[in-house]
């Protein structure tokens, strides 16, 4: 691990998570499965007995083997049960896999694009954290493109019915930092069929640590004409997280509950542990402080990105 984060305690080796500037939590390391910098970014996995395997990347936490599934199903079903018949998906980040493999629950999907520029990650996934992806990297559905998604998207020919922003984190001299800004919004925007829809990850809800996602939800409003936010408890997070959907047609509050479960059939989609027809309206009620606060959000250009610093 890295050295910095990697300490020895009499029970044995912890490994150190900064939350923020006055908070840091420790996490029992009972192997490491792998420690490296990739040309993008520093990669640690190790196993830990109550999350399993855990991946963090420039040390924050992405990914438990406890919990991905809730992390993957509300970042992937919410919008595409809001498509009545989504077939092309592009996805932006995703390195585990499990964001294709929630994508692939959905029989109705005929291609699946994953670009992501940090090979490397990429394959020590696939080498380590086989679970996650569960076989979607060979999925004949899928195709893999180790590139700038910027760039990718910037020169796309055909069309998406959704894309899906997994991605890091915006860190200092990251991979990620202007995914997320108006500029590449209009982008994604114009990479998307007419009745297209764009979600992304967008970081903590908690309390004192939501400026991201507030403003994620800003900068979507000022290029889609639908933009709803949503949120789920992670676990191994450690707080709540949010999401954004951003749409240009269909309103994920507009289909029920009944129409959802039909959609559920049709595609055949099983195995599911966490998304139910039942939740779905029930991921975009927020809290006072959190409706509140998306007033204040700032809208993030290349000029002005955002940057964790923590």
């Amino acid at each position: 691990m890295s050295c910095y984060n990697l300490a020895v305690k009499s029970s044995g080796f912890f490994y150190s998570e900064p939350i923020t500037e006055y908070l840091t939590r420790r996490i029992r390391v009972d192997k490491i499965y792998f420690q490296r910098r990739t040309r993008f970014q520093f990669a640690e996995c190790f196993y830990n007995p109550f999350f399993g395997k855990v991946l963090f990347l420039d040390s924050k936490i992405q990914s438990a083997q406890v919990d991905e599934y809730i992390y993957h199903e509300s970042l992937v079903h919410p919008a595409l049960l809001t498509h009545p018949l989504p077939r092309k998906v592009l996805v932006i980040g995703g390195g585990e896999g499990a964001t294709l493999r929630e994508i692939l629950r959905h029989e109705c999907i005929k291609k699946v694009i994953m670009v992501d520029i940090d090979r490397e990650l990429v394959k020590l996934c696939q080498k380590h954290l086989p679970e996650w992806s569960a076989g979607a990297f060979s999925n004949p559905k899928t195709r893999l493109i180790f590139e700038d998604a910027r760039q990718f998207v910037e020169k796309a020919r055909s069309k998406f019915e959704i894309i899906i922003s997994d991605l890091s984190e915006p860190v200092e001299e990251g991979p990620s930092v202007y995914l997320f800004t108006k500029e590449f919004f209009k982008k994604i925007s114009e990479a998307l069929e007419e009745d297209g829809l764009f979600i992304l990850q967008a970081g903590s809800t908690d309390p004192a640590y939501h400026q991201f996602f507030c403003s994620l939800v800003k900068t979507a409003e000022k290029v889609f004409p639908l933009v709803r936010p949503y949120w789920a408890f992670i676990l191994s997070f450690g707080q709540p997280w949010g999401f954004v959907l951003a749409s240009k047609k269909y309103d994920p509050l507009a289909a029920d509950e009944r129409e959802i479960a039909r959609r559920v059939r049709e595609r055949r989609m099983a195995k599911m542990r966490y998304y139910h027809p039942g939740l779905h309206k029930g991921y975009f009620a927020l809290p006072l402080y959190l409706t509140k606060s998306l007033k204040k959000g700032k809208v993030l250009t290349d000029k002005k990105p955002f940057i964790w610093r923590i």
